[in-house]
């Protein structure tokens, strides 16, 4: 093809209708890892194009292209996916831990797509963790400005009233960190320890503990509930569940979808979704094995309802 003589550079995108995008933004479609982490890597030198080792991003690529990264093909592009995972606590959710730490990618069914986590969840806290294999609608999904609300069932030791907690619906600054409107509920007392709900859009670093800390309170069990409309249920420990494809179109609805470049498009090769995964017994149990979740069920309703929880 020859070039116009329209003024560009190598690192200008393409029309959308060229078919041309970013190359970290192709990469991270793929499945593979996050747009950021696909910059790290071609910084790193571990991407090529065509037959070229790349050192900038800043390149756009064309069907066609031939991508390699670590000398490999790229997977074929499947359908925007995402799954509901049951996190169970002491799993941390990074791909390895130099600790030798369980990873949640440890736990995960072997027939499941590479796949990352929408955001991140400490070791210590369990429930709902998102899974998709579109790095862009994981990109989507992590950024405050989404506003989707986050909530979590805590245990904390110490003494509240609603009072000191409705004091969070502005925004609080600790240590010189700004954290955003908290929505926080007194659900309960027992012994020296109370029960609450929390609430929150931004999903900063340790945010429920240290807002939690400043008011003398210290968590003991953390438990999310659910992320945006997709919440945990019923969904049993370590297990799993698919959310349908016309659910999570709906539910992403058409903004975020753009916004994300997701792609809803049925392939040939489509499976069942994958529903459920009995966790590996801990030292000294029994295997114990759950129902399979029944897939979608619980996606499509507002987040509200909690699980049954043992104090």
């Amino acid at each position: 093809m020859k070039k116009t003589s329209t003024p560009s550079t190598k690192s200008a995108p393409k029309a959308e209708g060229e078919g041309a995008d970013r190359i970290a933004k192709v990469i991270a479609r793929a499945g593979l890892c996050s747009r950021r982490d696909a910059e790290s890597w071609i910084a790193d030198g571990r991407v090529s194009l065509n037959g070229k080792t790349l050192e900038s991003p800043a390149v756009t690529v064309k069907p066609g292209d031939k991508i390699l990264v670590d000398g490999k093909p790229l997977p074929e592009r499947d359908r925007t996916r995402l799954w509901l995972f049951h996190k169970p606590k002491g799993t941390v959710t990074t791909t390895y831990d130099p600790e030798g730490r369980q990873t949640v990618f440890d736990i995960l069914p072997e027939e499941l797509p590479r796949v990352m986590t929408v955001g991140r969840l400490d070791i210590n806290t369990e429930g709902l963790l998102l899974l998709t294999n579109d790095g862009g609608l994981a990109r989507v999904l992590e950024l405050p400005a989404t506003g989707w609300l986050r909530r979590y069932r805590v245990r904390a030791h110490g003494e509240v009233d609603q009072a000191a907690l409705d004091k969070l619906k502005d925004g609080v600054a600790i240590d010189g960190i700004l954290y955003g409107g908290v929505e926080a509920t007194l659900d309960r007392k027992q012994g020296d320890n109370v029960w609450l709900t929390v609430g929150l859009r931004e999903g900063k670093n340790r945010e429920v503990k240290n807002i939690l800390a400043y008011l003398g309170l210290s968590v003991n069990r953390l438990i999310r509930l659910s992320f945006g409309p997709f919440q945990l249920g019923d969904l049993a420990d370590g297990t799993i569940e698919e959310v349908p494809r016309r659910v999570l179109r709906a539910q992403l609805g058409d903004r975020l979808s753009i916004e994300a470049g997701a792609d809803f498009d049925l392939r040939e090769g489509d499976r069942d979704p994958v529903q459920t995964r009995i966790v590996e017994a801990r030292e000294g149990e029994e295997p114990q094995r759950r129902k399979p979740a029944r897939a979608g069920a619980r996606t499509s309703r507002a987040s509200e309802a909690e699980p049954p929880l043992r104090a």
